[in-house]
């Protein structure tokens, strides 16, 4: 027997309330148990009802939609939220990634679709628009990007380069080469990364290099043609 899907709906719009509501009812296994017009009414319905799945309109006036579900999340276990909105808007889809919401959905999504996604959150997964997908992926990429170049803030250009050969396994004298150094420099940039990054040798800057991709910022390629540029 299929589970019955409890739902609360959350919209300050009775009509869009009225529409979401004969929507999901269509199905047999949606039900709508609660609605609510303000962020503080969708709270109190979510506390009282305990739905499965709170599909709330990002704007409401009073409280918004994304400290509601900040809130539902804290304090009604067991219910996922979809986040509504009209606009595909980048600070608000991430500011609701970090409330908790499971899934952020645009208003002109299909009827199907929005189904599919309340079966989907309800199940535990996570559901995003398309037309904001590629938007995440970018954001995560810089702010992964970001994390990584700030592992290695306190570098200069030329003990990145250091370090980079360091985790390939190259030794001083190799090192020195390939950089058109002294030996006795090279020696000198490693001493001075092992501090800056707070490790005790050649190994734990190698290990540390690596987890934090060093190769992206200071890709093998690029050694190479800067150096080679300069015999």
């Amino acid at each position: 027997m299929t589970k019955m899907i409890r739902i609360l709906i959350a919209d300050d719009h009775a009509v869009v309330r009225a529409g979401l509501r004969a929507l999901l009812e269509r199905q047999g296994n949606l039900r709508v148990i609660a609605e609510a017009s303000t962020g503080e009414e969708a709270v109190a319905r979510a506390q009282e009802h305990h739905p499965d799945v709170a599909v709330l309109d990002i704007r409401m006036p009073g409280l918004s939609g994304i400290e509601a579900c900040r809130r539902i999340i804290e304090s009604t276990e067991g219910c996922r939220v979809i986040m509504l909105t009209s606009y595909a808007e980048d600070e608000l889809l991430f500011a609701a990634i970090q409330a908790g919401a499971s899934g952020y959905v645009l208003k002109r999504i299909g009827d199907n679709e929005l189904v599919q996604a309340v079966e989907r959150v309800s199940r535990g997964e996570g559901m995003l628009d398309p037309a904001m997908t590629s938007t995440v992926f970018t954001e995560m990429r810089k702010a992964t990007q970001a994390q990584h170049a700030a592992a290695f803030a306190d570098l200069t250009p030329q003990e990145m380069a250091v370090l980079a050969l360091v985790a390939e396994g190259l030794t001083n004298r190799q090192i020195a080469v390939k950089l058109y150094l002294g030996e006795g420099t090279v020696r000198n940039y490693v001493s001075s990364v092992l501090a800056k990054i707070g490790v005790s040798n050649r190994a734990e800057a190698a290990a540390y290099a690596v987890k934090n991709n060093i190769n992206e910022l200071v890709p093998p390629s690029s050694l190479d043609k800067q150096h080679g540029s300069e015999s």
